[in-house]
């Protein structure tokens, strides 16, 4: 989701060693390696789809059994008062770092990634679009991830951070962003053994045909931040030559939902225009970025809109 500063910390405080406790009592096994396979990096899921050991952002999202063992962790992401996708404890090695990148796919559009420090040292320092923080342990820091942004933990110690997704509430995106009080009158939140609180968890989000609302709002929205690397009449000419098949494909799409409804009836004429669209757009792609990260257009359009426009039925089952 793109904000409009790279770092927002909210005026929150844990139990720091409630939850480091919490920690340590996780089992080895509740670890595993990250999704991408980067060295030094390993997580232990949360929230997930189906409360399942797997990384999908797809599908209803439940507490796993380590989550269940956790009590103070859920009263910690319950008491934000908002619908929790995809949730993690992030381990980064001694040394290790995360590569910079720029968070592009679908799932990220309407997404924040709130970030909990659990083990932490001054030397773990998190850098995106120029700057860099320490986020220190038992606070609560959201940042752009649209921006270009990496990790490095320079420390002799493992960093570990409670990370948890969500598109917040009204309420949450005031408390995230409005100018905080002073330090000493942020809100503390304690462990409290009696509590039982309700998590809310996503169900799942996905259409078998994505509404041409939506597409036309993904759509529009990479356009708006289209521009070339290099700036050649070749390159604009092929940008204007994008942007208008971009809003031809919009059109279509919208005939077609008009026609057959987004419920999954004639799938394959929807998936022929989305073929048709990739094919139409890698030959005019070349040296096409987005303003804010640099990003390649194509890898964008992919990513972000095409990969989810249709659902085959055994995903849904």
């Amino acid at each position: 989701m793109r904000l409009a500063e790279p770092f927002y910390q909210l005026p929150v405080l844990f139990d720091i060693e409630r939850l480091q406790a919490e920690v340590a009592a996780l089992p080895a096994e509740a670890w595993g390696s990250h999704p991408d396979k980067l060295s030094g990096n390993s997580a232990a899921r949360l929230i997930s789809a189906g409360g399942a050991e797997t990384d999908s952002v797809h599908g209803q999202m439940l507490a796993t059994p380590w989550l269940a063992a956790m009590p103070y962790a859920r009263q910690v992401l319950a008491g934000f008062g908002v619908v929790w996708s995809r949730s993690r404890l992030m381990r980064l090695a001694p040394g290790a770092r995360v590569p910079e990148h720029a968070d592009i796919n679908y799932h990220w559009h309407t997404r924040v990634r709130l970030h909990i420090p659990i083990h932490t040292r001054p030397q773990v320092r998190f850098h995106c679009d120029g700057q860099s923080v320490h986020m220190a342990a038992g606070e609560a820091w959201i940042f752009d991830n649209w921006r270009r942004h990496h990790v490095v933990n320079g420390s002799d110690a493992d960093r570990i951070h409670l990370v948890a997704d969500t598109t917040g509430t009204a309420a949450f995106w005031r408390f995230a962003c409005d100018r905080p009080p002073p330090r000493a009158q942020w809100r503390v939140m304690p462990w409290n053994p009696d509590a039982a609180p309700r998590l809310l968890t996503e169900s799942d989000q996905r259409f078998p045909i994505m509404p041409a609302a939506e597409v036309q709002w993904l759509i529009d929205d990479l356009r708006a931040e289209l521009t070339t690397a290099v700036d050649t009449s070749d390159a604009r000419l092929r940008m204007s030559r994008f942007d208008l098949l971009l809003e031809s494909f919009v059109q279509d799409w919208r005939q077609l939902c008009a026609l057959h409804g987004v419920g999954g009836r004639a799938r394959s004429d929807f998936v022929r225009l989305a073929e048709a669209v990739r094919q139409a757009a890698a030959p005019l792609a070349a040296g096409l970025v987005m303003r804010t990260n640099n990003a390649g257009a194509l890898l964008v359009l992919e990513k972000r809109v095409l990969q989810h426009l249709v659902v085959a039925d055994e995903a849904r089952a």
